[in-house]
């Protein structure tokens, strides 16, 4: 594993800083952690690279093993990977990160809650992502593209490369990261290595003149290195990690149940008394069997030929039995929260808190990876904050909504509003909420302080109109 130290070591020749990162790249795609990675990938988009491997072997009269090509061999691949990312992404990041200043999301870019989101599958998928500060928002990189030199004495990420091919024909781009700069490398077939833009600072001072046009006069770096990574956990492994053979359980016995089915839906037939009926006989009798669905026995001496039709029954009940004891192991080792057991509606909160607790459990040790990762990019633009969360969860609305009002008399307008929001799914319009009803405590403080003036009415009788 190269290290920090080993660039450091490289110097600042070119050519061997090209050769180190050349060798960094193919260390890094055999790693262990790169090819977890590649794997984790596939069974969150739902593929299965074990069960696609796998292939049905036979073994001849002398031994000799074969692959069958007789049998069904379907590969079905289950989502429950994908869906167990998802959903603790969701519970924890579906409503955003919540800052104490209002203005920290603004400095953080449009899109830093969606980038959070990124970064959080990417790090449940591969055990790490990575997030570059690039001057007014964050970017996101995957294990799969960013190879992480880490320091030998305290193992903080010191440096970086990221790599990438837009196609396997197309050229290789790198870009080293160093804590003074970075530089951009390009290789393409069957060329070396160069440098496509020279090491140049983080942050570039433009200055316009109307002889000399737009020109970079100065360029500063940031305190620490600029790219923050974002651990699943303190070893940062991939939440598949313990889980895989699991997977691979259910998907193989789901597969094998459709393959018995499949075979069971053969008619074999048994014939009697027909020993001298060879291959080419048996063929032609089935041929006679699909075209006119008439069979003819003969009479040979005292025993006459018959022809039976069987069918297999494939093997259900044990197999679905099977597959339904691996959800369930599944939900318990994913810690994953199942809709299904509060799918009642007349679930009481009570009962819905105690079905969260092993999803509570799992996401607490994620939100701290989050919250550092967070708070390592706010210190990097210069941000004096912390995050929050507001995890998504099903309620007993009813429920939930009383318990608030019976409440009230501790509770102030804010909190009681904010928290009648977000059972109701509306936290997002408490501003505007808050902004209409200013506007009408003020129209109506202007009706009692200024009442609209009456005309009086007068009455004319017919005498004064004489």
């Amino acid at each position: 594993m190269l290290t920090y130290q080993d660039l450091l070591a490289v110097g600042k020749d070119e050519k061997d800083r090209m050769d180190f990162i050349r060798r960094a790249i193919n260390e890094h795609e055999n790693s262990e952690a790169y090819q977890m990675a590649v794997d984790a990938e596939l069974y969150f988009r739902g593929e299965n690279p074990t069960i696609n491997r796998y292939e049905k072997i036979i073994y001849d009269m002398q031994g000799r093993a074969h692959r069958d090509m007789y049998t069904a061999n379907h590969k079905i691949a289950s989502s429950f990977f994908g869906f167990d990312v998802r959903q603790e992404v969701s519970y924890l990041l579906g409503n955003g990160v919540t800052f104490q200043d209002d203005a920290t999301k603004d400095k953080l870019g449009k899109k830093f809650d969606l980038e959070i989101v990124r970064a959080g599958k990417y790090a449940l998928i591969s055990g790490v992502a990575f997030g570059f500060w690039n001057l007014d928002h964050v970017d996101v990189f995957k294990l799969r593209e960013f190879v992480p030199l880490y320091d030998e004495e305290n193992g903080a990420l010191m440096a970086g490369i990221r790599f990438w091919k837009v196609a396997d024909d197309k050229p290789l781009r790198a870009t080293l990261y160093e804590v003074d700069g970075y530089t951009d490398y390009i290789q393409r077939s069957g060329e070396d290595m160069t440098v496509k833009k020279e090491k140049r600072s983080y942050i570039l001072h433009l200055r316009s003149t109307e002889a000399d046009g737009t020109e970079i006069y100065d360029g500063e770096n940031y305190p620490s290195f600029p790219i923050v990574p974002l651990k699943n956990g303190e070893d940062a492994l991939s939440e598949l990690t313990g889980k895989r053979n699991t997977v691979d359980a259910l998907d193989l016995c789901t597969s094998n149940m459709v393959n018995n089915v499949d075979e069971g839906n053969l008619i074999y037939w048994v014939l009697t008394n027909c020993g001298g009926m060879e291959d080419l006989d048996d063929a032609k009798f089935l041929d006679k069997v699909r075209t006119t669905h008439i069979v003819h026995a003969g009479v040979e001496g005292d025993e006459g030929a018959t022809a039976e039709p069987h069918t297999i029954e494939a093997p259900f009940s044990g197999t679905e039995a099977t597959i339904d004891m691996l959800k369930r192991k599944l939900y318990e080792d994913f810690q994953a929260f199942d809709s299904s057991a509060v799918s009642a509606g007349n679930q009481t909160a009570t009962a819905i808190a105690a079905s969260y607790t092993p999803l509570d459990l799992k996401v607490d040790d994620f939100e701290a990876s989050v919250t550092e990762f967070i708070l390592g990019i706010l210190a990097l633009a210069g941000i004096d904050d912390e995050p929050s969360y507001t995890r998504s969860r099903i309620i007993n609305r009813a429920e939930e909504t009383q318990t608030i009002l019976m409440g009230a008399e501790y509770y102030d307008d804010e909190y009681i509003t904010k928290k009648l929001l977000t059972i109701n799914g509306d936290a997002d319009q408490y501003d505007a909420l808050m902004e209409r009803k200013a506007e009408e405590e003020t129209e109506r403080l202007e009706e009692e302080t200024f009442p609209p003036e009456v005309e009086e009415e007068t009455e004319v009788t017919e005498d004064a109109e004489a």
